[in-house]
């Protein structure tokens, strides 16, 4: 698992504690909300491993329903297919609750946690002019009505790419998979092409500014 990776993690986490006046947030503050993005880290293992018992204990009931109480086949498949289905809803978030110990383990590394911080203060100095790059690439959506977890996913891509010096492809990349994690079923793709015209209006910015010197 890629440290930065988590560190965009933590400072999207720590985004949902900014105010709507981020320029006022000092570096003690800055500090304090990737301690409290990490402690949010740390309750997501007990969350999933606790939602995964609950999905095989239900999966159980379905199995043993269909043996007991399914008044014919039809209706048998019908709880054998639900007990598959809750037990496959239940793998799934083991193997999120896995990888959660590597997390917690490198978000509490400094050099995690600095990049975190360093992308907060990008974001924090920056957002007037990451707005306006997103505005520009927004079509039929306005920024202030956006999902509040997709406009933040799409602000660390923009400060990455445009302040950062990440490439674009990589700072896309990382935020399609943030969307995975924790925006809803379509939020991957609606943030892939938002970034997409991104790329295209700060090279266009870049060119522009080349040409004028």
């Amino acid at each position: 698992m890629q440290p930065r990776r988590i560190a965009r993690e933590l400072a999207l986490l720590g985004l949902s504690q900014m105010s709507r006046e981020p320029e006022q947030l000092d570096e003690k503050q800055l500090s304090q909300m990737v301690l409290v993005a990490v402690r949010t880290l740390t309750d997501e293992i007990n969350e999933a491993l606790e939602t995964a018992s609950a999905e095989l204990k239900r999966g159980s009931d379905r199995l043993l329903g269909s043996e007991t109480r399914a008044i014919d086949v039809r209706s048998s498949k019908t709880m054998v297919a639900e007990a598959i289905e809750l037990t496959q809803k239940a793998i799934n978030r083991i193997g999120v609750a896995v990888e959660i110990p590597e997390m917690i383990q490198l978000a509490n590394q400094a050099d995690v946690r600095a990049y975190a911080i360093e992308i907060l203060q990008a974001i924090r100095r920056r957002q007037v002019e990451i707005d306006e790059i997103l505005v520009k690439s927004l079509k039929d959506w306005q920024i202030n009505r956006l999902p509040r977890i997709d406009r933040d996913i799409l602000r660390i891509a923009v400060a990455e790419m445009a302040f950062l010096g990440i490439p674009d492809r990589v700072a896309i990349n990382e935020a399609i998979e943030l969307a995975k994690r924790y925006s809803d079923q379509e939020g991957h793709r609606f943030v892939n092409g938002v970034l997409r015209r991104v790329t295209t209006c700060i090279n266009e910015s870049e060119s522009s500014a080349l040409e004028i010197s």
